[in-house]
């Protein structure tokens, strides 16, 4: 969670990196926006890390992944829709707008952040191959 100094300042304040993003949250959200970018990071290491639309993103022939954090939970987007993915993601809170939730109290699903931005990267992948 965010103290009132830090959510008042980030509401005005437009992040310049990753880095700066994260350390306008308290301690244990830092902690887990770390693990959160780090389980992106082994699965494209060759992603370019940028903010977009104020807060983290991978890019690597186009934006990939987004992930924030926000007052009870971190979301990751987009969040696979497909009825194969449905398992995978029921135990979590989607919104309408392709995003899942995952929160503060409970331990990160390393595992299917993973999965999820395999996925992703390899529908960017599609998309390229395909613009050719």
């Amino acid at each position: 969670m965010r103290t009132k100094q830090t959510q008042k300042m980030s509401l005005a304040m437009k992040y310049a990196t990753i880095d700066e993003y994260h350390s306008s949250f308290a301690k244990n959200v830092q902690e887990k926006l770390e693990v959160v970018r780090k389980a992106i990071r082994d699965v494209i290491p060759h992603g370019k890390e940028v903010i977009s639309y104020n807060i983290p993103a991978f890019k690597v022939n186009r934006i990939v992944v987004y992930y924030a954090a926000h007052k009870v939970h971190i979301s990751l987007h987009p969040a696979p829709t497909d009825e194969e993915w449905q398992k995978d993601v029921e135990p979590y809170r989607t919104s309408g707008k392709g995003t899942i939730q995952f929160p503060y109290d409970q331990p990160l699903p390393i595992e299917l952040i993973k999965k999820m931005v395999k996925h992703l990267a390899s529908l960017d992948a599609e998309k390229v191959s395909s613009q050719k």
